[in-house]
């Protein structure tokens, strides 16, 4: 028997991780400073949900320098734009299960 929640991903439980994958689907990219403001986290809070959501693969990194100094950039995958939007979908369908 499926139940409603079984199209949620695992990956998006987390505010952060959600913030992340929201912020990017509506950005081609944000650098990670970018990512830290708008979400208001720590360093280290978001670079360990950048990385799970790297893992997998469904955000990628590009590593550049402005002026000697190293900049680092996300943007959303493929991979990523479908599990999202399968994700968004499945939520949608459990608040209308709830009318």
């Amino acid at each position: 028997m499926k139940t409603i929640i079984e199209g949620l991903h695992k990956a998006f439980e987390s505010r952060v991780r959600l913030g992340i994958m929201s912020a990017l689907a509506v950005n081609d990219s944000l650098d990670f400073t970018s990512l830290r403001e708008y979400l208001e986290v720590t360093d280290g809070n978001l670079a360990s949900h950048l990385k799970a959501l790297e893992k997998e693969r469904f955000i990628g990194v590009k590593k550049t320098f402005i002026d000697r100094k190293p900049n680092t950039r996300y943007s959303m995958t493929k991979e990523g734009k479908k599990a999202f939007e399968a994700h968004l979908v499945a939520l949608e369908d459990l608040i209308r299960s709830q009318k």
